[in-house]
């Protein structure tokens, strides 16, 4: 990517195109992960993404003469404000606040992922035997992640479902790595803690 972002500086339209089309999927997962459920029937992840990568465009060689943070850190923030505007536009155009509709957990949740999250909270393998028991957990994990603190819940995103190194997350949130190993465990601590309650209940 960095040899893509010295052409694209150079003026090289074609490195710019595939730059940003390589950013593509990994902005849709931003998106997936964030939108609200309600929000996804009325505006598609794919469509925020497209305006992301426009405004990307559009200010491309504003941030490579100046590029103060990482490339993907850079348009995870756009993607971020444009998921924010559409919530905001949403909910100031529908009769119901987006707030008061029925809860829904976000489709992009309930992945092999939710999976991997749910063996490290129960210390175990899940089987393809247990698919009922497996769907059950997804959905009860998927409540907790939408019940959580919403810094616990972003560090769990980016950490399993995103696939973010740790040093990628300090610099998302602006944190040492150091501090945000530590948040990620105390989230993770207090997941866990809510899901092994959960199921005992």
């Amino acid at each position: 990517m960095q040899e893509l972002l010295e052409r694209a500086r150079g003026g090289d339209a074609t490195a710019v195109e595939q730059l940003l089309g390589l950013c593509r999927e990994p902005l849709k997962r931003v998106v997936d992960l964030r939108l609200d459920p309600q929000l996804a029937r009325r505006e598609d992840a794919s469509d925020i993404v497209q305006k992301v990568l426009i405004d990307a465009h559009r200010r491309l060689q504003e941030y490579l003469r100046d590029p103060r943070m990482p490339f993907a850190l850079w348009l995870r923030h756009m993607a971020k404000d444009r998921i924010i505007d559409a919530h905001r536009r949403h909910q100031e155009a529908a009769r119901r606040s987006l707030d008061r509709e029925q809860p829904n957990l976000a489709p992009a949740w309930n992945d092999a992922s939710s999976v991997q999250l749910i063996a490290r909270l129960v210390d175990q393998e899940l089987t393809p035997a247990t698919a009922a028991i497996q769907h059950e957990l997804q959905q009860k994990l998927g409540q907790l992640l939408a019940d959580l603190d919403e810094a616990d819940r972003e560090i769990i995103l980016m950490r399993y479902y995103e696939q973010l190194p740790n040093q990628e997350i300090a610099a998302a949130l602006g944190l040492s790595e150091a501090a945000a190993s530590m948040r990620h465990l105390r989230a993770l601590r207090r997941l866990k803690e809510a899901f092994v309650g959960k199921n005992e209940d």
